[in-house]
């Protein structure tokens, strides 16, 4: 394929893979297309260790990376492991009493308290925490940077261009595109609300011709609800340059998630991916589970702000969880696209399919229009 996102970064495809998972992003572009490693929950010294691995295992193709810089934040202070600073007292007794209840067994103190502190240490969720990775990625030949939540600074897209690195950002809405595109980024990702993770309540189908119109002639991918080359077909037919996938790969044999929650995805429908802030504090599309959906109940305490609702589910209620594999509370985020992820694949298959079927989508569309 040709059009200027392929141009521009010298892939095959426009084919986006965001992943947080470094064997997934380096499949992806080796496919052809560009892997972004999402680099949330990362320390420095890890982020340094996954990127020089892609750069051993890439061959030379081009990748990104994806950080995390929200407009609005609760931030961590001295960040000391403080369970009753961090945490009010009804949310910390609900989280463990619906554990305690379902019969989950409490970490012990000492593990409790070692994954916490690990963990405050490594949410990157504010400007300075961000840029301090960015300075570490800068140190190896990305070829993206795009940011998930708000625009970048005009600082950092001045100095990544410097560099020849392109920068883009993930939009919601007309005006959050406007917004990047006014700031220099190189193109825009509109997000439908299909999407994994952290999305708006509008669909890819009204969302992508809005901020294609809205931010032309800016390149734009369009992502939410894209995991087969028919959903690639309708963007590019919307406007669309490219297509931004993330929850598609969880399937894959490369993927980071265990086989507990993959199954659990298999088993899934399209509406068990549900829009929560129980999960970060953010309006975030995830797994159903029993944790998700006692949040919902009357009498549940309010969800506290990013990044500490967070800290919550994964320092006082997923680890738990995940020691003992109790599938009812098992979660991750994942788009609607899960109701047609049945089984597990490589992630070289899922390129290969997704372009088939677009090409039948073609070949369909000239035989009608014909």
């Amino acid at each position: 394929m040709k059009n200027r996102l392929c141009e521009m970064f010298g892939i095959e495809v426009p084919i986006f893979a965001f992943s947080h998972c470094r064997d997934v992003v380096v499949e992806v572009s080796k496919a052809g297309g560009l892997g972004v490693l999402g680099m949330a929950r990362m320390s420095p010294e890890r982020v340094h260790e996954e990127l020089k691995w892609i750069d051993e295992h890439i061959d030379g193709k081009p990748y990104g990376i994806d950080i995390l810089n929200p407009a609005s934040f609760e931030a961590l202070g001295d960040r000391k492991f403080d369970p009753e600073r961090l945490f009010p007292q009804a949310q910390r007794d609900f989280v463990k009493n619906m554990l305690d209840n379902a019969g989950i067994p409490p970490l012990p103190a000492a593990d409790a308290e070692q994954i916490m502190k690990a963990m405050v240490n490594e949410f990157t969720f504010t400007p300075e925490e961000s840029a301090r990775m960015i300075d570490i990625a800068l140190e190896h030949p990305i070829k993206l940077i795009v940011n998930a939540l708000g625009s970048p600074s005009r600082e950092l897209v001045e100095r990544a261009h410097a560099r020849g690195i392109k920068v883009a950002a993930m939009a919601g809405a007309p005006k959050h595109a406007l917004r990047h595109k006014e700031v220099g980024c190189d193109f825009v990702i509109a997000v439908g609300t299909e999407a994994g993770g952290h999305t708006g309540t509008t669909t890819s189908m009204v969302l992508w011709p809005r901020v294609v119109d809205a931010v032309a002639p800016m390149p734009v991918l369009g992502a939410g609800g894209v995991g087969r080359g028919r959903q690639m077909a309708a963007a590019l037919a919307l406007g669309c340059e490219g297509v931004w996938c993330g929850s598609v790969w969880l399937k894959t044999v490369e993927s980071e998630v265990t086989p507990e929650i993959k199954q659990k995805m298999f088993e899934a429908q399209s509406d068990d991916a549900v829009l929560t802030r129980s999960v970060t504090g953010k309006p975030c599309r995830t797994l159903r589970s029993t944790f998700t959906d006692a949040w919902e109940k009357p009498g549940a305490p309010d969800t506290l702000p990013a990044p500490l609702q967070a800290l919550l589910w994964w320092g006082q209620g997923r680890t738990r969880v995940e020691r003992v594999r109790a599938k009812e509370f098992l979660t991750y985020p994942v788009g609607q696209i899960v109701g047609d992820m049945t089984g597990e694949t490589s992630v070289r298959n899922v390129v290969h399919e997704m372009l088939l079927e677009l090409i039948e989508s073609k070949e369909r569309l000239d035989e009608l229009l014909n």
